[in-house]
């Protein structure tokens, strides 16, 4: 069986602060900086103006003028979900990240760990989600597929309440809209409540070969969903976390900001925790002085350890800031293997010099930690105060 961890309004609760008096008025996320015009995920009091998640900012707010806009923040939402992931994980599960608020694993290895049965495994589940800031609600549904299992958490599940659903026929009253939660079928349910389909057990009457020529593959992914056939689950790997932040002493952009992210690209390819890996996906976020949060995830190519090509590519990045910065942040995602430095087929003065000393400076951090070789980077050169014209960073040879 599949158990299916849910958490409503995730990303609206993490940027709100957990504030519960606030959710109970018309709330929204505001659309982010730069995309397109649309609300967020939105409380129950705005839920009953009509209004929905992805819906026109304009039509929201003809629809219910006291709406209030929260800044989103998908800084606090990765963080606050990393965490509930981490949780799951502590019990044993191998958790598929199905993104904000939703995730889901296989309970068949876990039943003699905790004991009871399925119940353990919920049991266990349940408490390590008390534990949490923001997953104290939860709510966890039980089914024989991925798909079964998170329409019985959305449906019919409370947060002291799993629903179990064995056959897949008895969710055949609910309605096409959850679809919706699946990406590749998201845009199904617009379509088929305008044909008169509302409800699952409709679809599932529906022939599969109608199905395939009105909506192609994800009329067919549909019908096998509603029928209880699914994909298999795909884990993910837990990874290592390593990270550094910068808080600026004002609002920074332009050519200090760069100069912030070359701090900071120096400072984490320093890390004694790296042990001479590459890096293959970075996540660059930043503090806006406006409120809310930006977030950027960047895959590399190809794996890197060189600061200046890291620096090249997370600048252009940078460049998409929507506003100035309080503070900047950069984290790897997933390492690479262990840099192999290349040899010249020639080699002069010069790079045997850079050789041993790129070896002193690994002997000396050995010893003295990452602060051992350091060298001044000009950060403000026109700021009155002495501090904030230069700081001290890794050296790299």
């Amino acid at each position: 069986m599949i158990v299916c961890v849910l958490l409503p309004r995730f990303a609206l609760v993490v940027a709100a602060g957990g504030r519960g008096d606030l959710l109970r008025e018309p709330v929204a996320l505001a659309p982010e900086p730069g995309a397109e015009q649309r609300v967020g995920e939105i409380s129950p009091a705005a839920e009953s103006f009509g209004i929905h998640a992805g819906m026109r900012l304009g039509e929201a707010l003809s629809r219910c003028p006291n709406l209030a806009l929260i800044p989103p923040d998908p800084l606090g939402v990765a963080d606050a979900w990393e965490q509930a992931l981490e949780r799951v994980e502590s019990i044993g599960a191998q958790v598929e990240d199905g993104g904000g608020g939703l995730a889901c694993f296989a309970s068949d290895g876990l039943r003699r760990l905790h004991g009871s049965g399925l119940d353990g495994v919920l049991h266990a589940t349940r408490r390590v989600l008390k534990d949490g800031t923001y997953t104290s609600a939860g709510r966890l549904g039980v089914g024989p597929a991925r798909f079964t299992a998170q329409a019985a958490a959305v449906s019919r599940a409370r947060p002291r309440r799993p629903a179990i659903v064995q056959d897949p026929r008895t969710l055949w009253p609910e309605p096409v809209a959850l679809l919706r939660r699946r990406a590749e079928t998201e845009r199904l349910p617009d379509a088929l409540e305008r044909l008169g389909i509302g409800t699952l057990g409709a679809l599932a009457k529906l022939p599969r070969g109608s199905l395939a020529d009105r909506f192609g593959p994800a009329g067919l992914l549909a019908h096998d969903l509603v029928h209880g056939r699914d994909t298999p689950l795909r884990p993910r790997v837990p990874g290592e976390g390593l990270q550094e932040t910068l808080d600026l002493p004002e609002a920074g952009s332009g050519v200090q900001l760069e100069r912030a992210l070359g701090l900071l690209v120096d400072r984490l390819l320093a890390r004694r925790e790296r042990r001479g890996r590459t890096l293959r996906v970075v996540v660059l976020a930043a503090t806006l002085v406006e409120g809310g949060t930006w977030r950027e995830r960047v895959v590399f190519r190809e794996p890197l350890a060189d600061g200046g090509r890291m620096r090249m590519a997370l600048g252009l990045r940078l460049a998409l800031l929507p506003a100035p910065a309080e503070s900047l942040r950069l984290s790897v995602e997933r390492f690479g293997p262990v840099a192999q430095p290349g040899k010249a087929l020639f080699d002069d003065a010069q790079a045997v010099r850079r050789r041993r000393l790129r070896e002193a400076v690994r002997q000396v951090r050995a010893t003295a930690g990452p602060e051992g070789a350091l060298r001044a980077v000009p950060v403000d050169p026109d700021s009155r105060i002495p501090e904030r014209r230069t700081m001290l960073t890794p050296f790299e040879p």
